[in-house]
């Protein structure tokens, strides 16, 4: 490839750059706006912490138990797995057998992975 054929850095990712510096303008703005103009009437009952519509209760440090970050990890892993799938049902047509049979492979690993955190238990949730 020449260098006639190449876009620079700034036309590749100019756009994209934009996008993310407009993005960023937006959401410190609407938040800045919402600070400054929004009403601010705290009473003592909007002060209380509140948990999933109960009172909390104990100390404001308490350590999360480690089955709490395993079912949050595994939640993120499968569920980005499961993104995977889109695009591969979109060019379902065009990647053929080769493409049925990685699909097929890939859905493979990704269900002994849960069978094996399910027998190892790490889908129960106890507290």
């Amino acid at each position: 490839m020449n260098d006639a054929s190449q876009l620079s850095l700034t036309q590749s990712y100019g756009p994209i750059f934009m996008i993310v510096a407009f993005s960023l303008f937006i959401a410190v703005t609407m938040f800045t706006l919402a600070s400054l103009l929004g009403p601010k009437n705290p009473t003592p009952e909007k002060a209380i912490p509140y948990e999933c519509g109960s009172e909390s209760t104990g100390a404001a440090h308490v350590k999360q138990s480690v089955k709490f970050y395993l079912t949050a990890i595994l939640f993120v892993v499968f569920d980005i797995e499961a993104i995977f799938l889109y695009p591969w049902a979109v060019l379902f047509q065009r990647l053929g057998v080769t493409g049925l049979v990685e699909m097929l492979v890939f859905l493979t690993v990704l269900t002994a992975a849960l069978v094996y955190c399910w027998k190892k238990g790490a889908l129960e949730w106890q507290t």
